[in-house]
């Protein structure tokens, strides 16, 4: 099937934007999405037509709001002020990126992996987790693994977390699910809470801060106003805001201004 898009819209840059792990290119310009159990094959055929894998149906029920189709992004990127000069050229270069949302319980144990994990070992460590304990689905491009569910997460011991690289994260994944497994927290629930209820609901996991409940509430809960600071974002606001955070001042766009500038700086490490 074809569609148009006439948005930002980059895959390349929104699996190297840091909020998925599972987004692959799998052959050259052919890219793959996974969401519970829906998978998606999206291949670009000019500036603003695609070819997707599934049926209209399932693009507009699923796949839609997974790639926040009802945001323009374009005028987002206009209404940056001009003499912010660090994020005009952020905006310029992470042109595309989109906010993907996800699954929240995916989110969270994804982002409780990402501590002190560069993107790389991220996408090992959730990789070998889906080959453990998804389900396995085989397609015209490749066999491939689910993200496992609550229930199956929970029957793991401990020992099965190490052994795919989670390190002292492993103990913080195996409290986090058993507290989901018997019904103390709904992730689901949390849709409805306010920013301020959601963030301090999401710290109550083991190994959530700050930084991972913000993670989760923009990828997961489609909270664009929160701006996730790790050490990249740190070093932006240091050398590039004299210290002070500007996030505030974005509002309801600051989640996708953190984004831009995060990829900015992936592609600019120095």
């Amino acid at each position: 099937m074809e569609i148009k898009i006439n948005d930002d819209f980059d895959l390349t840059k929104i699996i190297n934007s840091g909020q998925c792990f599972r987004g692959k290119e799998i052959e050259e310009n052919i890219y793959r999405f996974i969401t519970n159990d829906e998978i998606i094959y999206i291949r670009k055929k000019s500036d603003d037509a695609y070819e997707i894998s599934c049926d209209e149906r399932t693009w507009n029920k699923v796949w839609k709001n997974y790639f926040d189709m009802e945001r323009n992004y374009k005028e987002i990127r206009k209404q940056i002020p001009e003499n912010d000069t660090f994020l005009i050229k952020s905006a310029r270069t992470g042109r595309g990126i989109r906010i993907l949302n996800q699954d929240p319980w995916e989110m969270l144990i994804t982002f409780i992996t990402s501590q002190r994990k560069s993107i790389p070992a991220i996408r090992s460590a959730i990789e070998k987790l889906c080959i453990l304990a998804g389900n396995k689905k085989t397609t015209d491009y490749e066999t491939i693994y689910t993200f496992p569910t609550i229930e199956t997460l929970s029957e793991l011991a401990l020992k099965d977390l190490e052994s795919c690289g989670l390190g002292y994260r492993a103990p913080y994944i195996y409290k986090t699910t058993q507290i989901i497994r018997k019904g103390e927290i709904n992730l689901e629930e949390l849709y409805t809470y306010n920013d301020e209820k959601l963030i301090e609901t999401l710290k109550i996991f083991p190994g959530v801060g700050i930084k991972v409940a913000n993670c989760v509430a923009l990828f997961a809960y489609g909270r664009t106003n929160r701006a996730p600071v790790d050490v990249w974002i740190e070093r932006i606001i240091k050398n590039e805001y004299e210290g002070i955070n500007p996030f505030n001042d974005y509002k309801t766009n600051a989640g996708i201004m953190q984004q831009y500038m995060f990829y900015y700086m992936q592609v600019n490490k120095k």
